[in-house]
């Protein structure tokens, strides 16, 4: 029995080591603002008018990256990327978003990365705006008609379960709407079931406050939903606080979105407009999760990630807030649903006291869809070839603030234009911003402008030259890898993989080009 001792406290010590390992897996908090631009944080743009100090404070106890992009320039396919760490246009979605009641986009077949952190122990729970469809019931004889932009005209049975909802990819516990604030239907829905049935049709409101005329919940109020999901996080950070067990909060904001619509806190006290305004809300906000994290006692070992789904809008009121001599983008070319810069390049802070030093900066590019092959590489699990083929861990990257974890990423804009960036250049396929910016596609191929643009954004970050015509091979080169990675379905190693739909990536006129290239 004696001999036996050594072997038994080896074991004994292997089998504490394991639970200690498994207690100190941290918890994951997702933070996805909406529509905030990169120069909208004074942390990231010393010229920013807006002040954010709790963001400030945030990257100040934290790392922020200075190359990081959305995998798209809107709202659904970003979201769809930062959940299944896959590149959107290789679902059904090839451009453009869903409405506030269109059907589910991800297959609830699909690893998801609340599937990953689950099979790791971890609770998840998903508070905010979803806008990546669920499947509401319609009554007898009624149908959901297409893309679902048009709820108010649609026969939406409230009393009947929400199918194929956060819940069915992988979420223990979700609480949001469908769609952006500014799409009917305007209901809560509470593990896929309508929190209020709609008592009323809120009309259409117009420029900042923005939205759609629709149905809405008897306990919906489109001010104070911001402040519900904030309020629901500390609650649930709270109360997981007190169990064993790690949690992952996904936590899509819908702000500074439209409606712009800061609460009488926040109104006038940016000194630029209604929409700095909100984003000091937004700021404000942060501040109340991180202040219950330290309250609940579990501060340091809880990664937060704060990022924002694409650039800023033009409904923030670009000329007002440039009379004050604010860019809500800074000196990106672009804004939302662009392929250029502004379109794409967002605020990506983490915070991990535990392990992630303060106040340091990355240079290194990163993706949103980087999420899954992160937590995966934080737990240890492991994922399969056909989950996360678009994802890269950027764990080395937080430890070690120069390191470069990318060789690569494509961009895609509101039309489904493509554009792929390798080290300081970015070739765009499409002649113009493939979005809401001058020079549109149509404007672009009147004034007969190339059918593509090259930048090298070391030399050029404001996308102002194109120079495909003095860079022939690194065309070649690119035009290649770009057409490698969405022909084998996936951008990293492994399996190939299929996509869903023909993916078109060729702009028109792009054939007199090959021929040029030899391709």
């Amino acid at each position: 029995m004696k001999s036996l001792l050594p072997l038994l406290l080896s074991l004994f010590a292997a089998s504490c080591t394991s639970t200690t390992a498994d207690n100190q897996k941290p918890n994951i908090i997702y933070i996805l603002a909406d529509d905030l631009g990169y120069g909208d944080l004074s942390c990231l743009n010393e010229n920013s008018k807006i002040k954010t100090p709790q963001l400030d404070k945030f990257a100040a106890e934290g790392m922020y990256f200075t190359d990081a992009h959305s995998n798209s320039s809107v709202c659904t396919p970003t979201r769809y990327g930062v959940l299944t760490g896959r590149y959107a246009w290789r679902s059904r979605l090839k451009k453009s978003v869903l409405g506030g009641a269109s059907n589910h986009l991800i297959n609830p077949n699909r690893t998801s990365v609340a599937d990953i952190l689950k099979s790791q122990g971890y609770e998840t729970a998903m508070i905010g705006k979803w806008h990546l469809g669920w499947d509401f019931q319609f009554k007898k004889g009624a149908a959901s008609n297409g893309i679902g932009f048009n709820a108010s005209k649609q026969d939406i049975d409230y009393t009947k379960k929400i199918i194929n909802g956060p819940d069915s990819i992988g979420f223990d516990y979700y609480y949001g709407h469908c769609g952006s604030l500014d799409m009917a239907p305007y209901v809560y829905v509470e593990n896929g079931n309508v929190t209020s049935a709609p008592n009323r049709i809120t009309e259409n409101k117009t420029y900042k406050g923005f939205w759609r005329k629709g149905p809405t919940g008897a306990d919906f109020e489109h001010e104070q939903v911001l402040p519900n999901f904030i309020q629901r996080t500390c609650k649930y950070i709270e109360e997981k606080a007190k169990n064993d067990k790690p949690f992952f909060i996904y936590l899509p904001l819908p702000a500074p979105h439209t409606p712009i619509l800061p609460t009488s806190k926040f109104k006038g006290k940016s000194g630029t407009n209604e929409y700095g305004d909100f984003v000091q809300q937004v700021d404000a906000h942060v501040g109340e999760i991180i202040a219950q994290l330290k309250a609940s006692g579990i501060d340091d070992n809880t990664m937060i990630v704060f990022t924002s789904d694409n650039g800023c809008s033009p409904r923030a009121g670009f000329e007002e807030l440039a009379a004050v001599g604010h860019n809500p983008n800074h000196i990106y070319r672009g804004h939302k649903a662009d392929i250029y810069e502004g379109g794409h390049r967002v605020p990506f802070i983490v915070r991990w006291p535990a392990k992630v030093k303060a106040g340091t900066v990355s240079d290194a590019t990163t993706c949103l869809t980087d999420l899954s092959a992160t937590v995966a590489d934080i737990t240890g699990a492991e994922v399969s070839d056909n989950t996360a083929e678009d994802s890269v861990s950027i764990l080395p990257a937080l430890f070690q603030a120069k390191e470069q974890v990318r060789k690569d990423i494509i961009h895609h804009s509101i039309e489904g234009a493509f554009a792929i960036r390798e080290g300081k250049w970015k070739l765009i396929m499409t002649p113009g911003s493939g979005g809401w910016s001058a020079p549109k596609t149509k404007s672009a191929y009147k004034q007969k402008l190339p059918a593509i643009q090259l930048y090298d954004l070391v030399n050029d970050p404001a996308e102002s030259k194109n120079v495909y015509k003095e860079n022939k091979d690194v065309v070649k080169s690119l035009y290649t890898k770009l057409k490698s990675q969405v022909e084998l379905g996936r951008s990293t190693p492994g399996a190939p993989q299929s996509n869903e739909g023909k993916t078109t990536f060729e702009p028109k006129g792009f054939d007199r080009i090959k021929e040029e290239l030899g391709l």
